[in-house]
């Protein structure tokens, strides 16, 4: 009888210091022996947002080139993404109070600074690739390509893509109402990015629920929304400075989750550089909700 494998995870909530809040993203906590397939299968029984795998390699190799990270979702693995990179960091420092831990992602590494303040709870801060602007989108295009309706879309702001890692198309909606009662129309959102090179859409409007937030957004996607997007949210930042909503190194709040009671809280900021945006980071707090073991 062959002997079953066993492999530990770790799930935690991810932009937020409450549990049961925020993103949720499992951590395997040495993915060593897994095939792609088999980390595939682990993403779609773990049925999150994405799912980690750390790939453990010799000291001296993490030293030099970082902890060898691979990120899923429930379809396919992602060069890099916010969430799932700020989570493993916190797995991964654990309680060793270490001020930076750097993951070897797809997309490349990854550094994850912790900054730590008597009687708050630890905030990481990740520094996503320096962004590229892509393409500026047409109001109507994107109103018929992802079920909005005349009039939702902001006309005081560009709609654009922009990649730090992964690129997201980020479209600027006039209120909350309006956001709130998005009705994604997934097929033709997806038909379009395809061919205007965004991987998903990010909306957000400037009217928030928290007057500390700068943005509320939302992201609906292939495997439901999603409470947190990171990798999005890098986006935004850059999108932020480079059409004045936020100021150059102002750290400020993007609200995410809430119409799904996941309430997220993702801090962004970006500088600029010879006229361009650079240094985009993003931070938030991590807890840790329940420990398991998949056998198979």
């Amino acid at each position: 009888m062959r002997e079953l494998r066993r492999f530990p995870f770790v799930q935690v909530d991810v932009f937020t210091s409450r549990a049961f809040e925020g993103n949720s993203l499992a951590v395997f906590l040495d993915g060593r022996g897994l095939s792609n397939e088999e980390m595939q299968v682990l993403a779609r029984e773990m049925n999150l947002s994405e799912t980690t795998f750390i790939l453990p390699r010799e000291s001296s190799v993490e030293r030099e080139r970082g902890v060898r990270v691979r990120i899923f979702t429930v379809q396919e693995e992602l060069p890099f993404a916010g969430h799932p990179t700020l989570g493993t960091a916190f797995q991964l420092r654990g309680a060793s109070r270490a001020h930076e831990i750097v993951l070897d992602l797809n997309a490349g590494k990854v550094p994850v600074r912790f900054e730590e303040e008597p009687g708050k709870p630890v905030f990481g801060e990740m520094t996503q690739v320096n962004p590229e602007f892509g393409a500026r989108h047409d109001r109507e295009a994107v109103v018929r390509a992802s079920g909005l309706r005349d009039g939702d879309i902001d006309p005081s702001l560009p709609i654009q893509t922009i990649s730090t890692g992964l690129p997201f198309t980020v479209v600027p909606i006039r209120g909350l109402e309006i956001i709130r009662a998005l009705q994604v129309d997934l097929r033709r959102a997806a038909e379009y990015l395809d061919r205007s090179g965004g991987k998903f859409f990010y909306f957000v409007t400037r009217e928030t629920v928290d007057p500390a937030a700068r943005l509320h957004a939302r992201m609906i996607f292939y495997n439901g929304e999603d409470p947190a997007t990171g990798s999005a949210a890098g986006c935004a930042a850059a999108w932020m400075v480079a059409y004045g909503v936020a100021q150059p190194q102002e750290r400020v709040l993007i609200e995410q989750g809430v119409e799904m009671k996941r309430p997220s809280r993702i801090f962004v900021r970006a500088s600029c550089q010879d006229d361009r945006v650079v240094n985009v980071r993003v931070g938030g707090n991590v807890v840790e909700v329940l420990r398991g073991e998949v056998t198979f």
